[in-house]
């Protein structure tokens, strides 16, 4: 492997802990809606978002499926695998690791959402359909660095496949959709724009994050990176039983998350916290149910205590705060606590 494809590990990345455990608990979750991460530059937001295809698992896809099905759920599969299961026809599969797919910031809608030949299809009847990144990104994680200078409209495209599992793709009255469930994860920089409130709410969980102020922490950085610098092979082995260590918590936590139970108390905190900071909808309410129910597993336990949500309930509710102009809102933790009676 040559050393420019080796990552910084992201076993070794210095503090940000707000922002790691958001990226685990959307793998441990997809439903939880992804994770936009806002924070000035050099802030281990792409390295640390990049790096986790050193520890995402595997999984299992049809071979030869151009949108990588997973056999485990026919009803999500795209129409040619469905098509080939009523026919009779086996589906073989092979676990694959999931993977980080980038959306280039210069994307054009064809680009993200794939193209049909109207060619082809007027010629032959038939439907010719070149995936985009959507396709590829389905089953793994989908990042966009500087989403907040992307297109609306490639954004809305994006949150709204998220959302659905699905990408629609219509053009000239020939339509043509695939599953496309994937974790969508944005990083951007507030200093260079921000996000319509509407898509901001969208975004299942936000971390705001700031350099480390630390003298001893900021200098542990540096020698860190250096370390690797030197050897990133030999510095990236060193880190191979930690890296294996995330990996089988992550599957650990996946396997156990259908056995967390979340009790009318527990329930009955979640809403009233909602009520109490204002959330329009129930958007944030079901949210908050399926962090603090990873948050959980990710710790190995089987019931949802209020601390899991101490832990989760800021990432839910702080982008969702209502504004004002010129307005510099910032979640409250105290206030929490209170509310929450700790």
């Amino acid at each position: 492997m040559a050393s420019e494809s080796i990552l910084f590990p992201f076993v070794r990345v210095v503090g940000q802990d707000k922002m790691k455990k958001a990226l685990l608990l959307n793998i441990i979750d997809p439903g939880i809606g992804g994770v936009l991460i806002k924070g000035e530059k050099g802030t281990a937001k792409s390295t640390s978002v990049r790096s986790l295809a050193q520890i995402l698992p595997t999984r299992p896809t049809v071979i030869g499926c151009p949108f990588h099905c997973d056999p485990r759920f026919p009803k999500r599969m795209c129409i040619q695998c469905r098509e080939k299961l009523a026919n009779g026809i086996e589906l073989k599969s092979e676990d694959m690791p999931m993977s980080v797919v980038e959306l280039p910031l210069s994307a054009t809608e064809d680009r993200v959402s794939g193209t049909l030949d109207l060619e082809h299809v007027l010629k032959t009847g038939e439907k010719k359909f070149e995936p985009g990144v959507l396709a590829q990104a389905n089953g793994n994680v989908l990042y966009v660095d500087e989403v907040n200078l992307l297109d609306d409209h490639i954004i809305d495209l994006l949150l709204d496949s998220a959302a659905m599992g699905v990408n629609y793709i219509e053009r000239e009255g020939v339509s043509f959709s695939h599953p496309a469930k994937f974790i969508l994860i944005g990083s951007m920089n507030p200093e260079e724009g921000s996000l319509r409130p509407q898509l901001l709410d969208r975004f299942g969980l936000c971390v705001d994050i700031e350099g480390e102020k630390d003298v001893n922490v900021r200098m542990e950085v540096i020698k860190r990176r250096m370390e690797f610098d030197k050897n990133p092979e030999e510095y990236l082995d060193a880190c191979k039983d930690d890296i294996a260590a995330i990996r089988q918590k992550i599957i650990d936590a996946r396997n156990a998350l259908s056995e967390v139970k979340l009790s009318d108390n527990i329930i009955h905190d979640i809403v009233m916290v909602s009520i109490h900071f204002k959330m329009e909808g129930h958007r944030a309410d079901i949210t908050m149910m399926r962090a603090a129910k990873a948050n959980a597993a990710l710790d190995g336990r089987k019931e949802v205590t209020r601390q899991d949500l101490r832990e989760i309930a800021p990432l839910v509710l702080g982008h969702r705060l209502k504004k004002r102009a010129f307005d510099n809102v910032t979640f409250d933790e105290k206030e929490l606590d209170v509310c929450l009676g700790m």
